[in-house]
């Protein structure tokens, strides 16, 4: 590369991480007009780094901020059990390509097959992508939310999971819900519809959500706001928990082992 071009590289370069850094855009004019070529790439791998480090940071946070459980990624993920729906690729689960579109996400089987590692890994990939990702299991939530209104500061948290770009609502149905956390959690679900994305975890199937929330209309509704944008993981075989416990290896041992 002549030293020309090489100079008009840096100068665009300069500019474009001092965009990133929220800097005057004198300093770029500065390097442009008064340091030498060296100076110039000194100062434009100065801010590369400074830019590298703060969305390394920012990408920390926003994990930590999510609140997971526990870290997952997609290394190794065995699909082999899993349907995946047509219009979304492994692709777009795995880089959280779902998420600027505001897509939702229903992951449904029997408990233990993987559905809440592949939300969790999802999540975290929406984190690293930079965007505002939050996780809870649907007790905690309803329980967040009940508090949040007891204590006057509702409106606080709705405006805070409205900021969220990825909201996961792990144990979908698990627990039956009253009629005011059904409420509670419709408001949710009303308030994310095209605004952001959902992944729900669930072992019910749609056809029993309205035993679960006891509501049939409100239930309806929910179901209808989440399935216009969304997609379903459909999980099947044995809870990988169970093949693995302790508990069924100790049930091999013989009374001659015991002996």
């Amino acid at each position: 590369m002549r030293a020309s071009q090489r100079r008009e590289d840096i100068n665009a370069r300069v500019r474009a991480a001092g965009r990133k850094l929220f800097l005057s855009g004198s300093l770029a004019e500065l390097c442009e007009s008064e340091a030498t070529l060296k100076q110039a790439e000194f100062m434009m791998q100065s801010l590369e780094q400074e830019v590298a480090l703060r969305e390394e940071n920012k990408k920390r946070r926003l994990i930590r901020r999510a609140d997971f459980p526990t870290v997952k990624s997609f290394a190794d993920y065995d699909y082999s059990h899993i349907t995946i729906p047509p219009a979304l690729t492994k692709k777009e689960l795995e880089s959280a390509g779902f998420v600027p579109a505001h897509q939702n996400l229903v992951l449904y089987g029997p408990v233990g097959t993987g559905k809440t590692h592949m939300a969790i890994a999802a999540g975290m990939e929406a984190c690293r992508q930079g965007y505002k990702t939050r996780f809870y299991t649907v007790t905690e939530l309803v329980l967040a939310l009940s508090g949040a209104r007891r204590d006057g500061t509702l409106d606080r948290m709705q405006k805070e999971l409205n900021t969220l770009d990825l909201l996961i609502l792990d144990e979908w149905g698990y627990v039956p819900v009253d009629r005011d956390g059904a409420q509670l959690l419709f408001r949710v679900i009303a308030d994310s519809y095209e605004q952001k994305s959902l992944i729900l975890t669930t072992n019910i199937e749609f056809s029993k959500w309205g035993s679960v929330f006891t509501d049939d209309q409100m239930t309806a509704a929910m179901i209808d706001r989440l399935v216009h944008h969304g997609h379903m993981f459909i999980f099947e075989g044995k809870s990988y928990r169970m093949q693995h416990a302790l508990m069924g290896k100790n049930a091999e041992v013989t009374d001659d082992d015991v002996a």
